[in-house]
């Protein structure tokens, strides 16, 4: 399948706790300064840690690290970049440039949503966890080689809340302010009853310059270099082709423990192809050298170039522990052919998984079913008794179903053409007043019902193609729509289009960041990841509800009481999903043992290094 969208997310669960750790967490909570915060306040490493448990902190540094995208947020496409201001709705922002910039925190990928100091060298939280006191290193610099102080980080939260990507607005909603007490003390001040998430949502937001804005606009699409202080700074680019970031040799805070082990690469390259077929040729042509394959046709079909035959590209199958979140069609339910859930369900049925995955993905998938598939937050069986709580308020104004059996797709036969199925598909558009003229499906109004499937990839269409096929059967006149991806991601922050592939990336500790995914808000907010258009009063409230947990328990819950009632609204044709990552390199590289459980993909190439004598030996064949 094609690379889904993914953005930052983080691992599912909680390990054991020791004692002293978490009386450091608490100590932080009442008022007291601690190196690290987490949402429920729970830290792993203590004060004094070294390095995080699964780095090589003794990685050599050096070689290059190239790659094509396979993350995705804000502005960014997969495809093509046109702008280094990648925090802003305007333009097409180019991958890697968060790695030129430092930010307050960091997290840890062992931990579900612990961070630990890199500009701030510690926090102090209020009492009632509306104010949070940072502590800046005085050693924090630009890469002009001026320093980088709190009016600076002040500044960049601040034009971020007024100027930034919707999405970034969206979610400092409940920052008030952000202020520069002195240079080196950052006060931040939240809104009562924040959202649980907001602290580390700004804690690792990039930190501008606010120096170099003073002369330029901050939300204007450039190519000029803005001024970072992160591990990289941008090197040799050529619009919508190639761009390289290059390490900081001299790096302020390459000997922090958060960044021990970390960034090793002294080139990190991203390359740019319009089509995903002709970037697997350029990597069996070493045109880069690292690929996480998301079309399970080519990871079964063609892995068998000389390259992998005799050992210089290796292929491995690396865990994915982390949520896996929701991949599917969605639905946009704010046009008025597509207000009856009845005829979304009709959509879900005309779908054969089964036989999509067995004759085009070589059965490397299962089927999704909730946006929090492959974590503890998705719903099962009846209700328990703390998800009847939130949800019987709803009773009356949510479908029956809600209360009983959460909806789950479908199995089809796996012909590609299960009669039943279509069957009950004609009978739900038949009950929505959608009836069948001269062969052809009509809304009420007597207009033909057609379906526009947008997407941006051509090795996309297979997958369309069984789905196509059965609304035809439906009389439904439904047809794919291929653009370019400039124009793809116009129409999607638009909500210009009928129904569209995305993936929704669940945190192990979701919060704030359901807003963007679920509520009414987001649904009129142009940008926003909520593509189906969800505005319900009751999945609002159960979003408040998971913001405003207090303990992880209440999360789980109230997560999947909200599960039930998004699944009960039909606002997508699940599609599918996979627990691991297929990856292939030119064997130059090396990576730990065991992973981090719960850091986004492979950790590559954050905590991958260069090794020399591989590639003599490799380039050597």
């Amino acid at each position: 399948m094609p690379a889904p969208s993914r953005r930052h997310v983080l691992g599912l669960g909680i390990g054991a706790l020791a004692a002293p750790l978490l009386r450091t967490a608490r100590a932080s909570e009442a008022g007291a300064e601690a190196h690290g915060m987490s949402a429920f306040g729970d830290l792993k490493y203590p004060v004094d840690f070294h390095h995080f448990d699964y780095v090589n902190p003794d990685a050599p540094k050096g070689g290059m690290f190239s790659l094509i995208p396979s993350v995705r947020g804000y502005n960014q496409s997969f495809f093509t970049f046109d702008s280094l201001n990648a925090y802003i709705l305007k333009g097409e922002g180019a991958q890697g440039m968060d790695m030129t910039f430092a930010t307050l925190m960091v997290r840890a990928g062992d931990e579900p949503d612990a961070m630990y100091g890199l500009v701030a060298k510690s926090v102090q939280i209020s009492p009632d966890k509306l104010t949070y006191r940072f502590t800046l290193r005085p050693e924090a610099r630009f890469h002009d080689g001026s320093k980088l102080t709190a009016q600076d980080a002040a500044f960049s939260f601040n034009v971020l809340k007024e100027k930034g990507h919707p999405l970034i607005i969206v979610q400092l909603r409940d920052m008030i302010k952000a202020e520069a007490a002195d240079d080196a003390t950052l006060v931040v001040t939240f809104a009562k009853n924040r959202a649980r998430d907001v602290p580390l949502y700004v804690a690792g937001l990039p930190i501008f310059s606010k120096a170099y804005y003073s002369a330029r606009p901050f939300d204007e699409t450039t190519l000029d270099t803005p001024l970072g202080s992160g591990p990289y700074k941008v090197g040799k680019f050529e619009a919508n082709r190639y761009i390289e970031f290059e390490r900081v040799k001299d790096w302020w805070a390459a000997d922090l423990p958060v960044n021990r082990g970390t960034y090793n690469f002294d080139t990190v390259r991203y390359e740019f192809y319009r089509d995903r077929d002709v970037a697997f040729e350029g990597f069996t042509a070493k045109s880069y050298l690292y690929r996480e394959e998301f079309t399970a046709r080519i990871w079964a079909t063609r892995y068998d170039f000389p390259a992998v035959k005799d050992g210089r590209v290796k292929r491995e199958t690396l865990p994915d522990e982390t949520p896996s979140g929701g991949q599917g069609w969605f639905i946009n339910t704010r046009r008025d052919k597509f207000r009856d859930p009845r005829v979304r369900e009709a959509l879900i049925c005309a779908f054969d998984f089964e036989w999509t995955n067995k004759t085009v993905m070589y059965g490397a998938y299962a089927r999704t079913s909730s946006p929090f598939q492959n974590s503890d937050m998705v719903a099962s069986g009846p209700p328990s008794p703390d998800e009847l709580k939130l949800l019987e308020p709803f009773r009356g104004q949510v479908p029956d179903e809600v209360f009983g059996e959460p909806f789950v797709p479908p199995v089809s036969d796996g012909s590609g053409q299960d009669r039943a199925l279509l069957r009950r598909a004609q009978q739900l558009l038949n009950e929505a007043g959608l009836v069948v003229k001269d062969n052809k499906r009509v809304l009420p109004t007597g207009e033909p019902f057609k379906i526009e499937f947008l997407l941006d990839e051509q090795s996309f269409l297979p997958h369309h193609a069984s789905l196509i096929k059965n609304l035809g059967l439906l009389g439904v006149d439904a047809s794919p729509r291929l653009v370019d991806a400039v124009q793809y991601r116009a129409r999607v922050e638009a909500f210009d289009f009928d129904v569209t592939t995305e993936r929704l990336s669940m945190s192990a500790t979701p919060g704030d960041s359901l807003r963007p995914y679920f509520t009414s808000q987001s649904a009129a907010t142009k940008g926003s990841y909520n593509l189906a258009g969800v505005a319900n009063p009751a999945i609002d409230a159960l979003v408040e509800q998971a913001i405003g947990a207090q303990s992880r328990a209440e999360l789980t819950t109230a997560c999947r009481a909200l599960d039930r009632v998004f699944r009960a609204g039909r606002y997508w044709i699940p599609q599918w999903y996979r627990s691991t990552h297929p990856v292939a390199y030119w064997d130059e590289f090396n990576h730990p043992t065991k992973l981090p459980r719960y850091a986004q993909g492979t950790g590559a190439p954050e905590i991958w290094w260069y090794d020399a004598a591989k590639a003599a030996k490799e380039q050597a064949r």
